[in-house]
């Protein structure tokens, strides 16, 4: 037996290796709060779903594009060798470069595939397709899509939902009161992007309570912030949150508790916001009486909490899901204008910043250096569309849609390829993307497991898990840069996606530009090094490459200084002004406004959601349902495995009921129930609670797709994919990012029969080749 030290999105671990197989795993050393999700390792690189070899689906090996009767997902799959697989995909490519062009191609992929950044497999995708001549690429993502539009028009970039934020050390010391919109919870705080030697966040929640920061969290689920952090709960209805936070500016202004020093001085356009408040424009305040309708909570209790913002230093924050859902820019807006109003932006302790609770590292005191990292390059073909209009793009080609203030035309998709990312979790409404997902000729994706992905491809490749290559794994809000070795042989036969691309780059005459003469092994220290040397401006001396490897992991010193998000900017907004056109906060936006969106006009404003409990359809489904981050596993990664296999019930994915919407419907603990609107349908197991409010239901997102009838649109999912009920329409014409959290369905006791929901393996043909 032997003990390595490995990396993933989940934090850093010691693998107890025999043979061939990790047999068991335990906690980095220098781990404050490690994750319970790596105790799912061994099981998922050794489970029964690994894809062993090469697979063609057999109507296309047989037709070939020209197979129009096909059923994806629903056919059998046949074994190939590498090499004719390889040929196969290469033949194909350059096939539809030659008749239909670059623009034929789509380059679908999305991150968190893996915690290493050099076998980085979207990175790897678009490198490899960029030497090609290009393809259509994806901007934005679904984890805070809207923001990454709407935020460089307003604070001028980013950071405030990308990091860095202001930094723990800063509210710990100078904080009064968090207000958490959305909460904050702990399973989120246990995942990273590039994944983390510690984490830190639970702790320094932690600390902030111990040194007397109040928290309060606003949020349908009271266990959106744990018990121990000791929050006052005050449940909203979903979609209202825009509501309360113009109810709480409303209580400002007529109390006089508005800074309208820091107004003048840093920002512009709050005039008009004050004014739309105030309901001059359309007679209506949006004072807390207003505001109590929308939101259920009590008038008084929303005055209170506005007083409460400006008696103290406020840090004000929302997670990161807030924004995904319908006008999901709103809030944000708002919410900046709000900070604005009480004149702490730049303040330590004060302002605003999000997704403190989204993920793990978010204010973690850390230096900027840059992290390790493969290079993808520039698309030649420069064509891009927001990553949740995927679906769209496929099933309309020609069509024109509003994004940014531009017109995005959609290309005539003739091949997918993907690798890295499951569309099959991500996407909204997967009996539409099942639709869509079966018109391109060919989809060629690359995967470790039997995903709904890899099921309704045409050519699939096994591809190898983290721990079965050398990597290096680093993220910009950890201190910690690990060493990944390869810990196993590759299961099956298995390949790295770097050496797949390499291969097909070989094939198609792009092999040196692919490479620039490295092997995997290469790129490690190339990019080691650069990230060494980048070090050294920041004053942070890292050890040589064979040092750190040899040792299996460097921590970089923390800043010397606290970081607040905007001081420089407070500081002095003329010598560091925002890159915003007026280089001052943005209330009302000329910019945003000249684009003449109804879905998204020149400052934040209330729009109700189309879907939420005062929308007509609410008659039919009086259920709002949530579908928040899992637990049990990552997105859909780990799903068929330890953790998320026991946390099922009835062999679905769990749903959290209110007691008494329960009662009406004759549900019990345990049952398994079908979760229904006019878009799906899926299964779900039932689990009674008084921590949401009445009126809502959560179902955690990830639980692999499977549908009682595979490649058959409108077939009931048996697992309890989210995604069967949520909206595939973009919150506005600006952000076009992802609306999932306004959905509304009904719930009723399941009593007929179905098969169990767990996984189930694809058809396979003979193993002999054709």
């Amino acid at each position: 037996m032997s003990r390595k030290l490995s990396h993933a999105h989940w934090g850093s671990f010691d693998a107890e290796i025999i043979g061939d197989r990790i047999e068991a795993v335990a906690p980095f050393q220098h781990d404050r709060d490690p994750s319970a999700l790596m105790g799912s390792v061994p099981s998922a690189v050794h489970a029964a779903s690994r894809i062993s070899q090469p697979m063609v689906r057999e109507g296309y090996l047989l037709r070939g594009p020209a197979d129009t009767g096909r059923r994806r997902g629903a056919e059998p799959f046949v074994p190939v060798s590498w090499d004719e697989a390889l040929d196969l995909i290469a033949r194909r490519l350059a096939d539809v470069k030659e008749k239909h062009g670059n623009q034929a191609i789509f380059g679908g992929s999305y991150g968190w595939s893996s915690a290493g950044r050099i076998n980085h497999a979207r990175t790897l995708l678009h490198r490899f397709l960029y030497r090609f001549g290009g393809c259509v690429d994806q901007v934005t993502n679904y984890s805070w899509g809207a923001a990454a539009v709407l935020l460089p028009h307003i604070v001028g970039g980013i950071e405030a939902v990308a990091g860095p934020v202001t930094d723990w050390p800063s509210i710990v010391k100078n904080t009064d009161v968090m207000i958490l919109f959305g909460g904050a919870a702990e399973k989120n705080m246990l995942i990273t992007t590039g994944g983390a030697g510690s984490h830190e966040t639970p702790g320094w929640f932690r600390a902030a309570k111990e040194a007397g920061v109040e928290f309060v969290s606003v949020s349908p689920l009271k266990r959106d912030c744990g018990d121990w952090l000791n929050a006052e709960w005050l449940p909203i209805r979903p979609g209202a949150d825009t509501a309360l936070i113009l109810a709480l500016a409303h209580t400002l202004i007529v109390q006089d508790q508005v800074d309208h020093a820091f107004l003048g001085k840093y920002t512009v356009g709050y005039d008009r916001f004050r004014d739309y408040v105030l309901g001059i424009p359309d007679g209506t305040p949006k004072s807390a009486a207003w505001a109590t309708e929308l939101t259920g909570i009590e008038a008084d209790k929303i005055a209170a909490l506005a007083l409460r913002i400006a008696k103290g230093r406020t840090m004000l924050t929302a997670t990161w899901s807030l924004q995904r859902a319908d006008h999901g820019e709103q809030p944000y807006w708002a919410l900046i204008a709000l900070a604005a109003m009480v004149g702490q932006i730049g303040l330590p302790g004060g302002g605003f910043g999000f997704g403190y609770g989204s993920i793990n590292g978010m204010g973690t005191p850390r230096r900027p250096t840059s992290s390790p990292a493969m290079e993808s390059g520039k698309n030649p073909l420069g064509i891009a569309i927001p990553v949740a209009r995927m679906a769209d793009l496929l099933l309309q080609p020609g069509r024109t849609i509003p994004f940014n203030g531009k017109t995005i035309v959609f290309p005539d998709v003739r091949l997918v390829y993907w690798c890295g990312g499951n569309p099959f979790h991500h996407h909204q409404d997967l009996n539409r993307l099942v639709e869509a997902w079966n018109r391109p000729e060919t989809i060629i994706v690359h995967d470790i497991w039997w995903t709904a992905t890899a099921r309704q491809a045409d050519i699939v490749l096994p591809a190898t898990t983290t721990f079965e290559r050398d990597d290096i794994g680093a993220s910009p809000r950890d201190r910690f840069i690990v060493a990944m070795p390869q810990l196993i042989a590759p299961v099956g036969a298995a390949r790295n996606d770097y050496d797949i691309f390499r291969d097909l780059s070989s094939r198609l005459g792009t092999e040196e530009q692919f490479t620039e003469g490295r092997d995997i092994r290469g790129w490690i220290e190339y990019a080691y090094e650069r990230c060494r040397t980048k070090a050294r401006a920041q004053s942070v001396d890292l050890p040589v490459f064979e040092e750190f490897w040899r040792d299996g992991f460097v921590e970089v010193p923390p800043p010397i200084e606290d970081f607040v998000l905007y001081a420089d900017f407070r500081s002095d907004p003329i010598a560091h002004p925002l890159q915003t056109p007026s280089g001052l906060i943005e209330i009302f936006s000329e910019t945003i406004a000249s684009f003449g969106y109804a879905n998204c006009p020149g400052h934040p404003v209330w729009l109700p959601p189309k879907e939420w409990h005062a929308a007509k359809i609410a008659e039919r489904f009086p259920l709002h349902m949530i579908s928040n981050q899992p637990s049990t596993r990552l997105h859909s990664q780990l799903d068929d495995a330890k953790l998320s296999k026991e946390s099922k019930v009835a062999g679905r994915e769990p749903v959290l009921i209110n007691r008494n919407d329960a009662l009406v419907r004759g549900v019990s603990d345990g049952d398994i129930v079908r979760l229904f609107n006019d878009r799906g349908a899926c299964l779900a197991g039932a689990v009674l609670s008084d921590d949401i409010l009445e009126g809502v239901v959560q179902l955690a997102s990830g639980a692999w797709y499977h549908p009682q009838d595979y490649g058959t649109p409108g077939s009931l999912d048996l697992h309890g994919n989210p995604n069967m009920l949520t909206r595939d329409e973009g919150t506005s014409f600006l952000g076009q990012g992802p609306s999932a959290q306004s959905v509304l369905v009904e719930i009723e006791k399941f009593t007929e029969t179905a098969e169990e929901g767990g996984f189930a393996m694809p058809d396979l043909a003979s193993d002999q080749t054709c």
